[in-house]
């Protein structure tokens, strides 16, 4: 067992290091890491060792824990349409479109094809809220979306565990008697777990910490993770809801950060150790026997999950935000494989089919990451940014000169602005999202409305004749398309652009910028200036 631990961790070690080096993510590596240790010790079985099976669901445990700590009670309340309308309907009809080939095209019976349609209408919450987390895009609009969408999908998988109990069933009359239960035991729950949050959990983690003692702190919030989770699994639900809630308790505390600190080296272990078990699903027979069937079932689902929720997002956002939320949901997510499981070892799924679909779904998994990696150059390339009536634009004078033209009216060319007119300096603003134009004309800014990567619309705010130009985009792709636009006409000169990292800067190397502020340079700078200050102070 020690040989095989050891033999796991160094090959993981290795194509993880060969992947980072290419700037893929890690959790292809795990996958592969499991696919090479099945084959080479011969654990195909193992992978359904239940004490395996739990140990690995633990990954998703704590990684939804720690989104619970990122959004509180009144921020899932302000997300109620993403997470109870936009993701209810995207069950809904995933499941009958799915449902309705299995049944009718395929000729599944009933019940198996409604399972299978629940299964594959989940996607992955692991992959995806692991990437947004670790590239911080799970605070953007379309992140926000797929949060709200994975929430219910994880709610989602409770009616759906009862469903196959209720088709595994020879008695009608269990039927009212086990959904009374599970309301009941929701209830109870709920209200367990709510109680506890309120009035006891802030006093508990304050006497903890009082000890100042960093393992009896780090034990507490295990325990409370953990805890949490079995208290669902107790009355029946999946493990991952009740740490969801736990860490939405604790995000009202003012220990949150500590905690998430705290936590995420058990979590992203335990991630490891779960995308290990994926890995050993893959069965190479199974891909030489029904290669075609796989080929023609992947995309096919794919679309189809595409497709329903671009058309759910679309009818209430901008096309490029349908287009990132929904390519970034088309895979099938890990609880899928829990359920058809489940399913297959209750006779309601055939062997063979569950097989297929298992690899189907664990190929989609690892597709996902380089999906992920790729979704802003996808959107760029393939979705213009969406353009309606613009009226009353501001028009900048063929005098106008020395002013500052800042690119992008976000979050962070609003603070631009505000301190250009801290210091009365005059500007122009040139903003191509409709929503952030419109809010610049609310707010009496001189906005024009354009693409800043087209020169006549660089032109059409005395690009040339300005003091500075402040790109304040965030989207790499976009960014590189700017700059070489405003180099174009003013040689890059006077261009200031912001970046988050080194590898950034390095992206923008050619385009003659003379001017990159790199984020993570001038935040450690201003730290170390804070602490220079103090100590001088003192």
């Amino acid at each position: 067992m020690l040989g095989i631990i050891v033999s796991t961790t160094l090959i993981a070690l290795i194509l993880n290091l060969i992947l980072k080096k290419v700037h893929l993510p890690t959790i292809i590596g795990y996958i592969l890491t499991g696919t090479i240790i099945a084959y080479t010790f011969n654990l195909h079985t193992a992978v359904n060792n239940h004490e395996l099976r739990e140990i690995a669901e633990f990954g998703v445990v704590f990684l939804m824990f720690t989104i619970g700590l990122e959004f509180s009670i009144a921020h899932l309340k302000k997300m109620k349409r993403e997470v109870f309308l936009t993701g209810s309907l995207q069950i809904i009809i995933t499941t009958m479109f799915v449902f309705l080939i299995a049944k009718f095209v395929i000729g599944l019976e009933t019940q198996t094809a409604m399972i299978i349609g629940t299964a594959l209408a989940l996607s992955s919450t692991a992959i995806v809220l692991k990437t947004f987390n670790e590239t911080k895009e799970i605070n953007k609009p379309y992140g926000r979306r797929v949060l709200g969408i994975l929430i219910m999908q994880d709610i989602a998988v409770i009616p759906i565990l009862l469903m196959i109990s209720f088709f595994s069933m020879t008695e009608e009359g269990n039927l009212t008697l086990t959904i009374g239960k599970t309301v009941f035991a929701a209830a109870v729950l709920l209200g367990l777990l709510y109680f506890s949050g309120k009035y006891l959990l802030e006093p508990f983690l304050k006497y903890v910490s009082q000890t100042k003692s960093d393992e009896l702190f780090v034990a507490s919030v295990l325990l409370l993770a953990m805890g949490s989770a079995y208290l669902a699994y107790y009355f029946g639900f999946s493990y991952s809801l009740g740490a969801f809630i736990a860490g939405m308790m604790i995000a009202e505390t003012k220990f949150k950060h500590q905690v998430e600190a705290d936590l995420i080296p058990f979590r992203n272990i335990l991630l490891g150790v779960f995308f290990i078990t994926v890995g050993m699903q893959i069965s190479f027979k199974i891909i030489y026997d029904y290669f075609f069937v796989i080929i023609l079932l992947l995309p096919v689902v794919m679309g189809i999950k595409f497709a329903v929720i671009y058309g759910l997002v679309r009818y209430e956002d901008n096309k490029r935000v349908a287009f990132k939320t929904a390519l970034s949901l088309i895979q099938i997510g890990e609880f899928s494989l829990a359920i058809l499981e489940l399913a297959r070892s209750k006779n309601l799924v055939d062997p063979t089919h569950s097989q297929i679909l298992i690899v189907t779904i664990v190929i989609s998994m690892i597709l996902t990451p380089i999906i992920l990696k790729n979704l802003s150059k996808a959107a760029a390339k393939l979705i213009p940014e969406d353009v309606m009536m613009i009226t009353n634009t501001h028009n900048v004078s063929e005098d106008t000169e020395n002013h500052v033209v800042v690119l992008g009216y976000g979050r962070f060319g609003q603070a631009i602005v505000k301190e250009l007119k801290t210091f009365g300096q005059k500007y122009v603003i040139l903003e191509h999202n409709v929503k952030f134009y419109q809010l610049g004309k609310e707010r009496n800014e001189p906005i024009v409305f354009g693409n800043a990567a087209q020169r006549h619309i660089l032109n059409s705010v005395n690009i040339t004749k300005a003091s500075a130009v402040i790109v304040a985009v965030n989207n790499p792709e976009v960014l590189h398309l700017i700059c070489e636009a405003v180099g174009d006409l003013t040689h890059n000169s006077k261009t200031i652009v912001t970046v988050t990292s080194e590898a950034d800067k390095e992206a923008l190397q050619g385009l003659h910028l003379e001017h990159v502020v790199v984020e993570t340079n001038q935040i450690a700078r201003a730290v170390v200036d804070e602490v220079l200050y103090c100590r001088l102070d003192n």
